[in-house]
């Protein structure tokens, strides 16, 4: 996997330091709307399993969803009772809008969800959350649909789960087995840069951050859960279905348009194993071989069913010189990404531009082949013009390959190119310095600005004032986190 010489905006990955006073090592939210009854057992339990079982400092954030009942007054009395619990509010529904917000203003570095009804076992909670602090992976998922997973639940839901995952194999191309499991975490770094690309505030946001992180190249580690069904959830089935299949269709458009930037979440250049240089291993030239035996297949198919069409109303010449033309720019962007690595929009024109070049070599080669057969009878049979299309096509694919291999897509791992690596600054900004919060209210973690669609219980979120000087930094290099504002109003969402 090769990058563009700019770096992204995701730090390479590091263990995280075992200890630090006073801020969590992981923040777990509970999006709750209208769950008075099942909340206090949901946090208790929860609590309970965190204080015996889990070895870092954390923290217990309720994010209320606008609900109407009583939440949020049992809300306010867990965080009075409990220290490690926090109560956020939110005037609008949504499980995606509730994650984005409290995640955007948390000062963990490991950020995590699960659902009020606690339907997975906690005992993966541990497992679902090592590789994030060991570094190993960026985010990490419950999976309902893994071999060892212990499941129970209707029929209808099942069959729901499976055909909605096969779906997005089937549109994204995705390889996670389970998107809409209630249970995931995310390393805060990743979740800094990933959320700001996510458009959905409901239940899609799953699957939208998990698509994006994947097409990124972020590693997603799965771990098999034991999950029994809730059969009191509220969860509309058919509206929700409804919603993720219109997802579907919005983020694939986006990925085939190329209107989405996930080059801002490449890891700095050497952090994959496959960009170093080690000793007695190739570089690559085998796979690309591969890659682009497969991008070339495909491309003379696509260049003859378009040659043909062209043919119908055109001489030979002019078909050949169209359908060259289009299945060159096909050509060149599918092994862009796929047999060199190259990702992001940076250079595309460039490389398009030095494709064409070497198009005008094919072109040269295959209408040199055509008026050769030309001239050797006056009307050859259209059986006869594609034998020598089709060899005139190998003979330019094989320069093809050099000219990308040594000109188009050179391979830069000698060079050093400068990568912008986050600096260890405060979470908090102070002073006249920082005029950008001078008038946002300060986050419930005192590290960030809360976005403005949330309100208080008492002086702040939680009932009390922070100091700047509350938390302190995290010695890994993350970034520093800035708020995430998701759009205030979703029609989509009614939720």
């Amino acid at each position: 996997m090769r990058t563009e010489p700019s770096p992204g905006n995701l730090p390479a990955r590091e263990h995280l330091p075992a200890g630090n006073a006073g801020t969590p090592v992981l923040d777990v939210v509970i999006p709750v709307y209208n769950e008075e009854k099942d909340l206090q057992p949901c946090v208790l339990r929860l609590h309970e399993h965190l204080a015996r079982t889990f070895p870092y400092a954390f923290r217990i954030t309720i994010a209320d969803n606008a609900s109407t009942d009583t939440t949020p007054l049992v809300a306010a009395r867990l965080e009075a009772e409990i220290h490690e619990v926090r109560a956020f509010r939110l005037e609008q529904k949504g499980r995606g809008r509730a994650l984005r917000t409290v995640w955007s203003a948390s000062d963990a570095p490991v950020l995590a969800y699960m659902d009020v009804d606690l339907s997975t076992d906690l005992n993966a909670l541990l497992p679902l959350v090592a590789p994030l602090i060991s570094g190993h992976s960026d985010l990490a998922i419950g999976s309902r649909l893994a071999r060892s997973s212990r499941v129970v639940r209707g029929a209808k839901r099942e069959f729901i789960s499976r055909t909605y995952n096969l779906i997005l194999r089937g549109s994204l191309q995705a390889r996670f087995s389970d998107a809409q499991c209630g249970f995931k975490a995310i390393r805060r770094d990743v979740a800094q840069v990933l959320l700001p690309l996510v458009e959905d505030t409901g239940w899609f946001f799953d699957t939208e951050m998990l698509v994006l992180a994947e097409r990124a190249g972020l590693r997603i580690h799965e771990v098999p859960v034991d999950w029994v069904d809730d059969p009191d959830s509220t969860v509309h089935i058919v509206k929700t279905a409804t919603d993720d299949l219109k997802g579907v269709w919005r983020v694939g458009r986006a990925l085939a348009t190329g209107s989405l930037a996930l080059d801002r979440l490449a890891r700095p250049f050497g952090d994959d194993p496959r960009d170093r240089e080690i000793s007695g291993v190739p570089k690559g030239l085998a796979r690309q071989l591969v890659g682009f035996c497969v991008v070339g297949g495909l491309s003379t198919l696509f260049y003859l069913l378009l040659y043909s069409g062209f043919r119908t109303f055109s001489g030979s010449q002019i078909a050949n010189a169209l359908a060259l033309l289009v299945s060159a720019v096909a050509n060149t962007a599918a092994n862009r990404r796929l047999t060199f690595g190259v990702r992001g929009r940076g250079g595309a024109v460039k490389h398009q531009a030095q494709g064409l070049v070497v198009f005008g070599i094919g072109l040269a080669l295959t209408s040199g082949s055509l008026a050769a057969l030309n001239a050797a009878t006056n009307d050859p049979a259209h059986s006869t013009e594609l034998a020598v299309l089709i060899a005139a096509n190998l003979a330019a694919t094989v320069l093809r390959f050099l000219l990308f291999r040594a000109w188009v897509f050179p391979d830069r791992r000698d060079e050093s190119p400068s990568t912008v690596v986050a600096s260890h600054t405060p979470a908090v900004p102070v002073g006249p310095a920082s005029p950008v919060y001078a008038t946002a209210p300060r986050s419930p973690y005192g590290s960030a600005p809360v976005p403005h669609e949330t309100t208080s219980y008492g002086t702040t979120a939680y009932g009390t004032t922070h100091s700047p000087h509350d938390h302190q930094t995290w010695g890994d290099a993350t970034m520093q986190l800035q708020p995430v504002r998701p759009n205030d109003h979703d029609p989509r969402d009614a939720r």
